[in-house]
């Protein structure tokens, strides 16, 4: 296991509430989100595939849909 260390910063505080809900909706603690975040940062492993959001809605788009395809999509369905 790896020391940890406390961390003080200065955020908005819009986007702490907003962090903190996010954290909450997440079943998580807001230092484990910062702390996956900074990991994934250490690393170069963010990508799209890597959000809570986005796992879970893993598989619910074929996967011949493209972003584009799929931002159509939205587009058209939200515009009217």
């Amino acid at each position: 296991m790896t020391e940890k260390t406390k961390l003080t910063v200065r955020v908005d505080s819009q986007w702490l509430r907003a962090a903190k809900k996010y954290a909450s909706r997440n079943n998580t603690s807001l230092s484990r989100l910062i702390s996956e975040y900074l990991r994934c940062l250490a690393t170069e492993d963010i990508t799209f595939g890597t959000t809570p959001i986005l796992n879970r809605l893993t598989g619910i788009l074929p996967t011949e849909v493209s972003v584009k395809e799929h931002q159509d999509h939205l587009a058209e369905k939200y515009q009217g």
